[in-house]
This record gives structure tokens, C-alpha cells and sequence, in this order.
């Protein structure tokens, strides 16, 4: 039986720590298992790049939890876009991604795929399945959902997520203190998150009931209220500019300083239609998302906020490629332990699909790859946002 492993999209806190874990569970069940890994992702695939990975590797666990990233490598390749596929010389001008990609598979003898990412990785999986079952090959695919968006439907949970929030958190506990390098300092944590703002919100509402914990000296301007954040924006949240301008001018007046999260997707399609106006031309990646990267979200609520709360420092700060890249905390472990149990027990079972605990009934399930899709909205109604929205109003 020969099993591999193929981690796809952008980089998050599960990769390695499920290739391991994956491993592990198959020697419980079998010693004779070959293990491969095709590097950086569907791009190996289609160039037959793989390295033999060896199943005594679970007996560095602990190192290799205590990184992040992907050992085997990542990169972003839509198997259904031939067009980018062959300019960037994945494949021949004459050949077609998706069979190219079958093809190795059979000749790599591959018995199980498991593909780690997110919708856009898990879905190619599932038109490789089709294929290769129309062609007589039968292939186990079992995919793991890894998002630091946690926007992938019908799952409550994305691996990964967890730890990027924690990080992010942290991250904005040193940044915070450039409150004190001028007055009426506005300050933009920017958080990744195209079309969730459950990053973004989630990281907000840790760094706050972390900032409950500490002890403030406010006879000498160490006050709670400056080390708040002040200002949430998400892109499932509507909010009024103008009328937030006057209450962030109110706290800037009060505080000398504004402390926002903000979401990369929040506001998104003003900024674009604003750029279009003006003539800019608007880059796509091979999914077809917008490089965010380049729209620069924080750079244009600054450039808003500046005048209108007479700002004198704005600094934005981008927490997305520090958390993606912490090594998983304990929470995710656990995840990543539960999920990659069950999907050994589908494999050998030969039952494909993506697992995941499932928003319909709970539990942690094999998930028919059909029913897997991007852009899952974050649930502004829950309890504990709320809650942290009641508290950042009051300050």
C-alpha cells in the first residue's frame, strides 16, 4: 500500500504536525505502508516531484510539532485554470492539468492521497477522484481542512485556525505599545481573512480577555482603556464610516490613541471599485481571488481615519504571515490528532471525502467532498462577540 501526502494553498499552523500525525495512526494499523510526499503541492504533482518519506518519522514528533509551515513544501495551482498551468510551465501547452496530474498518480502507484488545505485544494482532489474512477483506477482521497480563515463550509473548525488567533493576539500585545511613541496615534492591526472575519474577531476577543489579566497604573497613563482595542471591521459586519469616525475621534480625544482590527476584507469592494475609478489594474492569482496584498486594505482606512481624527502617527501593522507561520498550539494538536485518526479509518476503508466536524450534527465526520465550499461567513450573532462588541462600545 503506498500513501501520499500533498499540502496546497497558503501556509498554515497544521501541515507538518498532520503529515506526522497521519503517519502514525497508519502504524498503528499496518508497518508495511509506503509513505510519499509530492513537493509544493499540485505543482509536484504535475512535475512527478515526490520524496520518499519514512514511516519511523513519527518518532520525531515533538521536533517536528514545535515547526510550522510544510516540510514538504507549498504553492498555490488550480488544476482547472490550463491557462496559468501552462505558463508557468507545470505542463505542456498540448496537455490538460487534471490528467496529467491522474496520470502520475497511477504511475506513482499511489493507493491513498491526502490532501491538506483548503476548499479550492480539497474540491481539485475530488476531480481527480471522478477522473481517475472513469478510468478504472480506483483512489482513495482523504482531504484535511487547513484554513487560518475558518471559512470552509459545512465545517465548524479548520485546523490551523486556532493558533493563528492566538498569535495574532500576541502579536498585537507588543505592537500596542507604540501607542506611547506620539500623541494621537491611530494604529491598524491588519488580520488575514478574505471573505471570514472569524480571524479577526476571534484574535480581538482573546487579546481582550488577556487584557482583563493585567494590572494598569492609570495615575500614570497606564490605563486600560489606551491598551483597548477601539475599533473592530470585518467583512460580515456593516459599518458607517462617518459615524464611526465620530466616536473614534471621541475615544482619540480622550485616550490620544485609536487601536483598530481590522479584517483584510472588510470594506474590500469600495477600495476596489475605488482603484478601478482611478485606472488601477486589479491583480488575480490563479484562483481568481484579488491579491490583497497589493489592495492593501490598512493603507486605505489610514489614509481615512488620518484627517478625520487629525491623527498625528499612523501605523499599520499586519499580523497575517507572523501567525500563519506559528508552529500549532496545543488546541490545534488535539484537532489535528482527532482528525487525522478518522481519516486513517477512512482510508483504509477506502471512503474519500474531507474531515471535518461537521456544522450539521457536531461531529467530527467524513464529508462528502461535494458538499465542500469557500467563503463560510462568521457568525456575528455569536454569544461571545457580542459580548466583546458591548465591551470595546463602552470604552
Amino acid at each position: 500500500m503506498k500513501v501520499a501526502f500533498l499540502t496546497a494553498g497558503g501556509i498554515a499552523p497544521c501541515l507538518s504536525s498532520s503529515i506526522v500525525s497521519l503517519i502514525k495512526h497508519y502504524s498503528k494499523k499496518n508497518k508495511d505502508i509506503e509513505f510519499i510526499g509530492y513537493l509544493n503541492g499540485y505543482k509536484g504533482l504535475l512535475k512527478g516531484n515526490s520524496i520518499k518519506i519514512p514511516s519511523t518519522i513519527h518518532n520525531y514528533e515533538s521536533e517536528i510539532y514545535s515547526f510550522g509551515g510544510s516540510f514538504i513544501g507549498n504553492s498555490r495551482v488550480k488544476l482547472s485554470n490550463i491557462e496559468d498551468c501552462i505558463k508557468n510551465n507545470y505542463v505542456m501547452s498540448n496537455e490538460i492539468p487534471l490528467e496529467v496530474a491522474a496520470n502520475q498518480l497511477v504511475e506513482d502507484k499511489v493507493d491513498v492521497l491526502h490532501t491538506i488545505g483548503g476548499d479550492d485544494t480539497n474540491t481539485t482532489a475530488a476531480d481527480l477522484v471522478n477522473y481517475l474512477d472513469n478510468h478504472n483506477y480506483k483512489l482513495t482521497v482523504v482531504g484535511l481542512p487547513k484554513t487560518i480563515d475558518n471559512d470552509i463550509i459545512p465545517l465548524k473548525q479548520t485546523l490551523g485556525a486556532f493558533t493563528a488567533a492566538e498569535n495574532s493576539s500576541n502579536f498585537f500585545k507588543n505592537i500596542v505599545n507604540e501607542n506611547t511613541t506620539s500623541s494621537r496615534q491611530l494604529i491598524i492591526h491588519e488580520v488575514m481573512g478574505r471573505n471570514c472575519g472569524w480571524l479577526t474577531a476571534y484574535s480581538a476577543y482573546l487579546y481582550m480577555n488577556d487584557l482583563e489579566k493585567n494590572k494598569f497604573v492609570s495615575s500614570i497613563g497606564l490605563s486600560k482603556q489606551k491598551w483597548s482595542i477601539h475599533g473592530i471591521y470585518i467583512p460580515e459586519k456593516e459599518f458607517d464610516l462617518e459615524q464611526e469616525s465620530k466616536r473614534l475621534n471621541d475615544v482619540m480625544n480622550k485616550y490620544d490613541c485609536v487601536n483598530i482590527f481590522l479584517s483584510e476584507g472588510a470594506g474590500i469592494e469600495n477600495i476596489i471599485r475605488e482603484k478601478q475609478n482611478n485606472g488601477e489594474e486589479i491583480k488575480k492569482d490563479a484562483f481568481g481571488h484579488v491579491r490583497l496584498d497589493e489592495i492593501n486594505p490598512g493603507i486605505w482606512f489610514s489614509k481615512y481615519f488620518k484627517n478625520k481624527l487629525n491623527c498625528d502617527k499612523v501605523l499599520v501593522q499586519k499580523s497575517g504571515y507572523f501567525s500563519r507561520s506559528a508552529a500549532p498550539n496545543k488546541a490545534d494538536l488535539e484537532l489535528i490528532n482527532n482528525h487525522c485518526h478518522l481519516a486513517v479509518e477512512n482510508s483504509l476503508k477506502s471512503i474519500s471525502g474531507v474531515i471535518g466536524i461537521d456544522d450539521e450534527n457536531n461531529k467530527l465526520s467524513c464529508i462528502n467532498f461535494n458538499r465542500i465550499k469557500g467563503g463560510k461567513p462568521f457568525d456575528i450573532n455569536s454569544d461571545w462577540f457580542k459580548k466583546l462588541l458591548k465591551k470595546i462600545q463602552k470604552i
